[in-house]
């Protein structure tokens, strides 16, 4: 149940479309299937969308195709914007069995089926990646970012073992209003752009590095450790965990 269902039926009981008895027996099927919808391997949080501002997300790891074919169908049904991360190919021929304008990058591991291309995010998010190697969650925040209503700026292959790279889009980075910094290694991308801008940074460690990189623990503590102001950092690989904070940040009024 969302504010645009609720509005649509009040709008056809008020043009005449629909008589109180029918009005009144939409509302109830709405509010049935909220808080929560129960299919008995998955309890789906309906009602994520009016507290938090965005729908049920799916993490695809470990369920099976027809377990995410079968909760994108019901959140779609319910009117919310369809994400599903962590996914591949064979979940997403699945999926579009019954979402068929459901969207797949095999990059970003990530199905998306938005309700509509409106932009409501007050200003640009601005995401950084490192490497090329760091690409893939780099665009796992960008789907997740677009998905949720907000404008993305992209900015990849300008980490700091080439600094004139970063410095040469310095003016892209000073008009976004959050900025997202996707590094591996030693992670010291985002110390570097949190020291050049007054946006909110929000790094995001990746796995990529050699032995001692430690599967993106060192570019982790590299980061939480960081002498930067403004700058919070999300788990190890987590565009996603990135592009949800950006967004309810490039929100807020």
């Amino acid at each position: 149940m969302n504010h645009d269902q609720i509005r649509q039926i009040l709008t056809q009981l008020e043009t005449g479309v629909l008589t109180v008895q029918k009005a009144e027996k939409e509302i109830l099927a709405l509010v049935r299937r909220a808080p929560y919808e129960d299919i008995g391997f998955a309890r789906i949080d309906h009602h994520r969308q009016v507290r938090q501002g965005f729908p049920e997300v799916i993490y695809g790891a470990g369920k099976t195709p027809d377990q995410i074919a079968t909760i994108a169908q019901r959140i779609v049904n319910n009117g919310d914007t369809l994400i599903v991360t962590r996914t591949d190919e064979t979940a997403f021929n699945a999926v579009k069995k019954t979402v068929p304008d459901a969207r797949f990058d095999a990059t970003a591991r990530i199905i998306v089926r938005r309700l509509n291309n409106n932009v409501t995010g007050r200003g640009i998010i601005a995401i950084a990646a490192a490497g090329t190697s760091d690409i893939p969650v780099a665009e796992e925040a960008r789907f997740t970012a677009e998905a949720l209503g907000n404008k993305v700026d992209t900015l990849y292959d300008v980490g700091v073992a080439g600094l004139h790279r970063l410095l040469d889009s310095k003016e892209r980075l000073d008009e976004a209003r959050v900025i997202i910094a996707v590094a591996g290694m030693e992670g010291a991308l985002a110390s570097v752009v949190g020291g050049l801008v007054k946006a909110p940074v929000i790094a995001v460690p990746t796995s990529v590095g050699y032995g001692t990189n430690f599967g993106g623990v060192t570019a982790l503590l590299g980061m939480l450790n960081s002498c930067v102001s403004g700058l919070v950092v999300v788990n190890i690989d987590n565009g996603f965990g990135a592009a949800v904070m950006a967004s309810s940040i490039n929100h807020l009024g």
